[in-house]
Formats: structure tokens, sequence, C-alpha cells
């Protein structure tokens, strides 16, 4: 069955100019309309017709004009519902995709932010082999999250995303696709175990005391401490003064991240080991630097900075 509608939908893109020309990548925002719009009966639907056929052929052979006045009815809902299905997609603007992070082999999370001037129910975006439904309140706007399966580091552009809906009896279904012209930034898998980074600057002289301005600890008082610094309340409760510290170890050594420190290793596992030290550092809230051809980070930390140098690694031809 699924060959066979794979069939079709190939002949239709073949036949139809208009339905091959919206296949193709194009910048954001993306509206909907009536160009762009497809409606085809459902399987319920062609059921349904049917059912409304031998009902006619029913009232007609017998003169039954109450069975008769029934399948109109019937027949004159089904078609609105088709109009209605329409409606539900018809102005409806794609105006922003943002994307997360993700290592590869991850699937990376996408929010579709999309616009309407007027309510909308029960429409599905598909997206693979995810599937989401959402509606628009007064608002005007809906953020959909899909997953999107990653393979590989780097730019990975963004696949054709199709709009649907039934709504509201399930005997039509109007459809569209948007393929939004944007790519995301898959970071490189790091390496599951291997050696840390040799920091150089790992020694005691980077782990001496240095003035700081909060209270480290007490201690007892030396000659040459100034008064200000006796802590009066504690040293009551001692025989010795004790006087308030306030030297700090400074803060721990960076990391040097070389891409040339790594001669043995090939292309892909250099950047998965880079990768691996990356999260380490990160882990462990400690100031890095990168190195690699082209591009050098200087020293930093924190999420952004993470994110930055993952970015760089992920970018690396």
């Amino acid at each position: 069955m699924r060959d066979i509608l794979q069939r079709v939908q190939t002949w239709a893109e073949r036949r139809l100019p208009a339905l091959t020309r919206y296949r193709r990548p194009e910048s954001l925002p993306i509206e909907l309309h009536r160009r762009r719009i497809y409606i085809v009966p459902t399987g319920f639907g062609l059921g349904f017709t049917v059912l409304l056929l031998v009902m006619m052929i029913g009232a007609l052979n017998y003169s039954n004009n109450a069975a008769l006045l029934l399948t109109c009815l019937l027949a004159a809902a089904s078609a609105a519902s088709m109009l209605v299905a329409f409606r539900s997609l018809d102005g409806l603007r794609l105006a922003h995709v943002r994307a997360g992070h993700a290592v590869a082999g991850e699937p990376v999370e996408l929010t579709l932010v999309l616009e309407s001037q007027r309510r909308r129910n029960a429409i599905r975006v598909d997206l693979g082999h995810d599937s989401t439904a959402f509606a628009i309140d007064a608002n005007g706007i809906a953020q959909v999250v899909l997953r999107l399966p990653t393979l590989r580091r780097g730019w990975q552009p963004l696949p054709r995303l199709r709009l649907w809906s039934s709504w509201p009896l399930g005997l039509f279904r109007a459809w569209s696709w948007l393929h939004p012209e944007q790519s995301v930034l898959v970071w490189p898998r790091p390496e599951a175990a291997g050696p840390l980074p040799h920091a150089a600057a790992d020694d005691a002289r980077h782990m001496r005391l240095h003035r700081g301005d909060e209270l480290a600890a007490l201690r007892d008082y030396r000659a040459g401490d100034p008064q200000r610094h006796i802590a009066w309340k504690a040293s009551a409760r001692h025989i010795n003064l004790l006087v308030k510290d306030f030297e700090q170890p400074q803060s721990r050594p960076n990391w040097q991240l070389d891409w040339r420190q790594l001669p043995g290793l090939d292309h892909e596992a250099r950047i998965a080991r880079l990768a691996r030290w990356l999260g380490e550092a990160q882990a462990q809230r400690r100031h890095y630097s990168l190195w690699l051809p082209d591009n050098q980070i200087a020293s930093g930390s924190g999420p952004l900075h993470y994110a930055h140098c993952m970015s760089a690694l992920a970018q690396l031809p």
C-alpha cells in the first residue's frame, strides 16, 4: 500500500508543476495559500461516499423523500467539512525555526513558530517519523517542538515538513509541504574514553594563596596583622586572638586544548578527543582555551564558551 501511495505522489509531482515548485527550499517566513494546499479524501471519506451513493440509490428506487433529504443533508455536511479542512491551513505561516544543540547520533530539538490571524484546531505536522498535533488560540502563535534525527557532525539541512488536517469530520485531508531554507549545526560525538589533557600550569605555584575579598577562615594572630581583621567575638571564646583570613587559593589552572597536541590521531579522532576534553573541562568548571587550524579561541568558561568551542569543532572540514 505504501508503494502505491509513493507512486501516486511521484506521478502527481510530475503532473503538477506547482507541487514540484514548493518542494524546493524556501526562505522564512513561509505562508500557505490556496495554490499550495491540496485536498484528498481519507479512507473513511471514501467509505462514507459509497454509503451516500447506496442511500441515494435506495431512496430513488423506493421514492422515499425523507431518505433522499437525509442523503442530501449528509452530502452537504461532507462538502462543508472539505471547506473547513482547507481553511484550517489557509493563511497559516511558518515564521521561525529554532534549533537546539545535539551531538551526532542524537536527535536535535526543533521549535517551529507558527502564526495565524485566527483560531485553528487539530493541525498536525510531520517530520520524518516524528509527528505532533497543535492548535492556535486567540494569541495567534503556536510553538511546536519536533525531534530531528542526526547522523554526522556539521551543518545538516532541514528536511521537508508536512502540515495536514482532517478536521472536523475526518472525511477529507488537507495537506501542504514546507521546506525551510535553513540548516542546523550538529556537534561532534565525543570519544568514549581517553587520557586527559596535560595542563602545564598544574603545579604548586598556581595554587598559592592570594588576597581576596571574602572571608576564608579564622587563624591565630600573627605580629603585624591589622587590628580591624581581629575577630573579637570569636577570640572571646578562645585563649588566643583569632584573625579573619581573607587569603584564598587561586582558581584552578587553565586547560590549553590544542589540535597540535594530538599528532598520532586522524582527523575525526582528533575532533572526538577534543570534544571529550571540552566536556570534561565544562563538567569541572575549568577555564580553557582551544587551538584549531585557522581558529584560536581564547580562554573562557561557561555554557556559552562551551557552545562556541563545540560549534567550532563541528564546522571543521
